[in-house]
């Protein structure tokens, strides 16, 4: 179990909208309690349920960062539309699981790499069907496929910093002039505006904290700049 606790650092601090908090929240209950009481199968189905959305939260970001490239890769796609005016995550459900993970390509991620990826959506595949196998019957093997999950996990989390560098320095961009911000509590901006559109995780602030912000050092705005990074920094510690 405390493997599993591993995730929340790679999903969101913060939503957009309460619905979407309350649905990680039900599925991390979902696995918590079936496991507690032994039901490792319904356990595991739960957890894959996490990281497919922390793999939904991956693409969204890179969609919000790469905008252009995201348009060409989903041409041709059955769900086109859909991952074009996706206004959430979770809209990309609608998409295959398997093709899901063929837009970490954008990232410089190989498909070899990717078929690591799609490797646990076959096996998901596997328990998900009533077939008279119970795949998970002991913690042993629960706490195993916990482990590879999260190993899935941190490979992908290490192709993104470069796309969590685009969405920081664009925010910053964005941000710098609190003249031109419609909302003036600098927390509550970088709460909106950033934690909450591109749904940050705590792995993914520290990365932005990684960021150079050398291209900004001839802007005005350093005290703000700084009051920024600071706030996200804050949020990080709380």
């Amino acid at each position: 179990m405390d493997e599993a606790l591993e995730i929340h650092d790679y999903l969101p601090l913060a939503y957009p909208s309460a619905s979407e908090g309350e649905y990680i929240r039900f599925l991390w209950e979902g696995f918590e309690s079936n496991y507690n009481s032994g039901k490792y199968q319904f356990a595991m189905l739960a957890f894959h349920m996490l990281y497919m959305s922390y793999v939904y939260f991956s693409v969204w970001q890179i969609k919000q960062a790469k905008r252009e490239a995201f348009t060409h890769a989903v041409l041709f796609q059955q769900k086109e539309k859909e991952l074009l005016t996706a206004t959430s995550p979770f809209t990309f459900s609608e998409v295959n699981e398997r093709s899901i993970f063929k837009f970490l390509r954008l990232t410089g991620c190989e498909n070899q790499h990717i078929g690591k990826f799609q490797k646990l959506v076959d096996q998901r595949n596997e328990i998900a069907h009533p077939n008279g196998n119970i795949f998970f019957s002991d913690q042993k093997r629960a706490d195993q496929r916990i482990e590879e999950v999260m190993q899935q996990v941190r490979g992908i989390q290490a192709y993104m910093p470069p796309v969590l560098h685009r969405c920081f320095m664009q925010f910053l961009r964005d941000s710098v002039n609190p003249d031109e911000r419609e909302i003036a509590d600098i927390n509550d901006h970088v709460e909106i505006n950033f934690l909450h559109k591109h749904y940050t995780s705590r792995k993914d602030i520290e990365e932005c904290l990684n960021c150079n912000l050398n291209e900004l050092d001839a802007s005005p705005f350093q005290d703000e700049i700084q009051a920024l990074v600071g706030a996200l920094r804050t949020r990080l510690e709380d």
